[in-house]
C-alpha cells in the first residue's frame, strides 16, 4: 500500500524529503523536511507540512522553507522551522521567531559523579526549586526598576555578570556573547516591560525545566574533553528557559503590528499568522531591534538561573565553586532571527536566518564560534523530555551549506498539552518518573503531565537523523536523574 505522503513529498534520500513548489501556487522555493519514513507518519497526520509550504510564500526566501526531524504544528511556522530571507527586498516574521523568543538552553558540566549526586538527590532538587522561581507567573527575587530593565534589554548576560551573579567566563561561552547588538528599549511597549520586570531570574512553566544528567555515553571523546565532559557517570546541568512573558508580549505586539504592515506592502500571504514586513522597513526593524531586547532578557534570565544553581549545589554538596568545577559549556538559543552571510548561487548575501525550534550549528573555524571551541565546531545542545535522554552535538559544514547553520532544538511534540492531560488522566507521571531513577520537584502536576515523555517524539531518533543527515554530530548522550519542573 502507497504511503499517503507518495505524490506529494519527493524522497531525496532517508533523511530529506523535498515539497516541490508545484505543490502550491505561490511557493517560490520548495520546502524540505529531514525526517525519517517512520517520522513522515505524524508530520503528515498532523498536516504539519502544510506550514512548511506556507512559509515557502515569503518575499525574498532562498533556497528552501527547512524543517527539522522535530518539526510540529506552531503560530504561521512549524517550530522546528528555518527559513533564510534576503536583507535587501525580503521580510522578517516574528512567528518564524516565535513567542517565546530566544528560548534556550545552557549546559553546565560539574566535577560530581553520579554516585555523590545520587546520595543527595532529593535534598539537591529541593534546594533548586527552592532557590530558583518557577511556574506560571511566578516572579523572581530580582526587583528590577524600568531603567534597570531598559540596561538588561541592551547589556544582556554582562549585566547580570557586573551585578555579582556568575563569572566573567559564563559570557565567553554564551551564544552572541550573551548580547545581541541592536536593542532598542523604546521599540518596547510598557505592557510588555511591565510583565519583564517581576519575572526576570525565573524558569516559568510550559516546556522548560532544569534537569540534573549523568553522562550516559560518549560518540566523541576529544570534543567531549574540549568541552569539559571527560567521562560516563560524570553529572551536568541543563537549564531551559526562554524570555518568559516579555518575550511574549514583544510578540504579541509585533504580530500585531506587522500585520497591519502585510496590507500597506501588499504582500500576499497563504495564512494570516504569518505576518511580516520588509526587514529595511521601519516596522521590521522595529521588531528586530525589539527582538533583540527580549534575546538579552532571556540571555540575563539563564544568567541568574545558572547563579543559584551554583549556589545551591555549593550548599548541598558542601564544597566551593572551584571543587565542584560548574564551568559553563555553552548556551544556545532556540527561537530567534538574525541577521547573517551566506553564499548564495555564488555570490555572498546577507541573510535574516528565522530559527524557530530551531538551533545554530556552525561548524569549526567559523568565527562567531568562542576561542576555545574554534577547532571543534559550535556546541548544540538538545534537550529531551524530562524522562529519556538529552544530547550535546556539534555544529557541521554541511549545515552550513543546506541550512542555514541549523540543527533541531529538541524532541518535539506528538500531543498537544490538551491531550497529555486527557491521556495521562488518572497517570502518576512523577511516581512514572521515580521508577525510572528521575526525582522530580513540581509546582503544578497538570503541568508535569502536560510534559510527560509520552507527550514528546524520542530524542534519540531525533539526533540520529539530523547526525545521518550530517547537520549536527553527536558528541555526548546524558539521562536526567534530577528533574525541577515550573
Amino acid at each position: 500500500m502507497a504511503a499517503p505522503w507518495q505524490g506529494v513529498l519527493k524522497k531525496i534520500d532517508d533523511y530529506r524529503w523535498e515539497i516541490p513548489t508545484s505543490y502550491k501556487q505561490g511557493m517560490t522555493v520548495p520546502g524540505l523536511i529531514f525526517a525519517s519514513e517512520a517520522m513522515l507518519s505524524h508530520i503528515w497526520e498532523e498536516q504539519v507540512f502544510q506550514q512548511v509550504a506556507n512559509v515557502a510564500f515569503l518575499p525574498g526566501i532562498v533556497r528552501n522553507s527547512l524543517a527539522m526531524p522535530d518539526i510540529h504544528w506552531g503560530y504561521g511556522f512549524p517550530i522546528g522551522g528555518v527559513a533564510a530571507t534576503r536583507v535587501k527586498d525580503g521580510v522578517v516574521s516574528p512567528g518564524g521567531v516565535g513567542f517565546d523568543i530566544n528560548c534556550g538552553v545552557r549546559l553546565v558540566r560539574t566535577n560530581l559523579t553520579e554516585e555523590e549526586v545520587r546520595a543527595k538527590i532529593e535534598r539537591l532538587v529541593n534546594e533548586l526549586f527552592l532557590n530558583i522561581p518557577s511556574g506560571v507567573g511566578s516572579e523572581g527575587k530580582i526587583r528590577a526598576s524600568e531603567k534597570e530593565l531598559d540596561e538588561v534589554m541592551v547589556q544582556g548576560s554582562r549585566w547580570a555578570v557586573e551585578k555579582g551573579y556568575g563569572l566573567a567566563e559564563d559570557i565567553i561561552v554564551t551564544e552572541e556573547s550573551g548580547c545581541m547588538k541592536g536593542a532598542k528599549p523604546d521599540k518596547v511597549s510598557s505592557r510588555a516591560k511591565k510583565r519583564g520586570i517581576p519575572q526576570l531570574g525565573t524558569l516559568g512553566s510550559g516546556n522548560h525545566f532544569l534537569e540534573v544528567g549523568v553522562v550516559d555515553e560518549l560518540f566523541d571523546r576529544k570534543a567531549a574533553r574540549a568541552m569539559g565532559i571527560e567521562e560516563v557517570g560524570q553529572v551536568l546541568l541543563l537549564i531551559h528557559t526562554g524570555s518568559r512573558g516579555f518575550g511574549h508580549q514583544v510578540c504579541t505586539d509585533y504580530v500585531g503590528l506587522l500585520g497591519e504592515a502585510v496590507k500597506r506592502y501588499g504582500i500576499s500571504l497563504p495564512d494570516r499568522q504569518l505576518a511580516c514586513a520588509p526587514i529595511s522597513s521601519p516596522e521590521g526593524e522595529d521588531y528586530l531591534a525589539a527582538m533583540a531586547c527580549a534575546a538579552n532578557y532571556a540571555w540575563t534570565n539563564r544568567q541568574f538561573i545558572l547563579h543559584w544553581a551554583r549556589e545551591s549545589f555549593i550548599k548541598v554538596f558542601a564544597k566551593s565553586q572551584e571543587e565542584l568545577g560548574m564551568r559553563q559549556i555553552y548556551d544556545v538559543c532556540h527561537n530567534i532571527a538574525k541577521i547573517e552571510e551566506y553564499t548564495i548561487d555564488g555570490k555572498k548575501q546577507k541573510l535574516c536566518v528565522h530559527r524557530k525550534g530551531a538551533t545554530r550549528a556552525f561548524p569549526a573555524g567559523h568565527p562567531d564560534i568562542p576561542d576555545v571551541y574554534r577547532n571543534i565546531g559550535q556546541p548544540v545542545l538538545i534537550p529531551g523530555d524530562m524522562g529519556r535522554f538529552s544530547y550535546v552535538a556539534l555544529g557541521t559544514e554541511a549545515a552550513m551549506q543546506e541550512t542555514f547553520g541549523s540543527t533541531c532544538h529538541g524532541a518535539g511534540r506528538v500531543q498537544s498539552r490538551a491531550a497529555a492531560r486527557r491521556s495521562l488522566r488518572g497517570v502518576d507521571v512523577a511516581r512514572s518518573l521515580a521508577a525510572r531513577g528521575i526525582t522530580v520537584k513540581t509546582g503544578s502536576m497538570a503541568s508535569l503531565a502536560e510534559e510527560a515523555s509520552e507527550a514528546y517524539k524520542d530524542v534519540s531518533e531525533v539526533v540520529d537523523i539530523t547526525h545521518k543527515a550530517g547537520i549536527s554530530l553527536k558528541v555526548a548522550k546524558t539521562r536526567p536523574i534530577g528533574v525541577v519542573k515550573g
